[in-house]
């Protein structure tokens, strides 16, 4: 834990980014009946039945010091599409930076094998070598600034009924260029002297 709030405590340096990563699944929902149109005398009505058109992954990038964030909708959260997303991330979005300071949590498909179980081996080895992990504990995903971006996402942009994965990507792109050009950030304030007050009794006891 403390090696994550240290890391969000570090000063911007555009070399070496910090950029949390996470990962939502989203329901794909479509309308049976059409809905009646907002008119002067009463709001939008929706029918409360509907039909399930399948679900689609987002991975959500966001870079909180700079007030960047950039979301990919892929059909599949496998550790192939990881390793694409963290290729794109590289050498599309920081391919000036030395090293990116990346923050996830401890998913399974979340490994440099997952780059070298998808790319050719020079590769794999040299995206690694720009990467410096950073794992939330178990059970403590909420450290992850990305999920504040999540919330954001859904509450801004995905609170309503979206029936195919394209409509959604063209949605968030939207969404996601407006936020960018606001150069939201995010302000985190859980810091390692809070934590170690607040969380005291996960901590051991321990005399000098």
């Amino acid at each position: 834990m403390e090696d994550v709030l240290q890391t969000y405590h570090r000063p911007y340096d555009p070399r070496f980014p910090v950029v949390c990563m996470d990962e939502a699944s989203k329901q794909l929902i479509a309308d049976i009946a059409v809905p009646l149109p907002t008119k002067p005398s009463h709001a939008k009505r929706v029918d409360y039945e509907s039909a399930r058109k399948g679900v689609c992954n987002q991975f959500v990038l966001c870079e909180p010091l700079r007030g960047w964030r950039h979301v990919q909708v892929t059909q599949r959260r496998t550790k192939r599409d990881w390793a694409w997303c963290i290729r794109e991330l590289l050498e599309v979005y920081y391919p000036e930076a030395v090293t990116i300071r990346l923050v996830l949590d401890n998913l399974n498909t979340h490994t440099g094998a997952a780059l070298y179980d998808t790319l050719a081996p020079d590769t794999a080895r040299r995206l690694l070598d720009r990467l410096e992990f950073h794992y939330t504990p178990k059970h403590a995903s909420w450290l992850n600034m990305a999920e504040i971006e999540i919330g954001v996402l859904n509450c801004q942009c995905l609170n309503r009924r979206i029936d195919n994965a394209q409509t959604m990507a063209e949605e968030i792109a939207a969404w996601e260029a407006k936020r960018n050009a606001d150069a939201v950030k995010l302000h985190w304030t859980f810091t390692i002297s809070v934590a170690r007050a607040k969380l005291r009794k996960l901590y051991p006891s321990i005399e000098d």
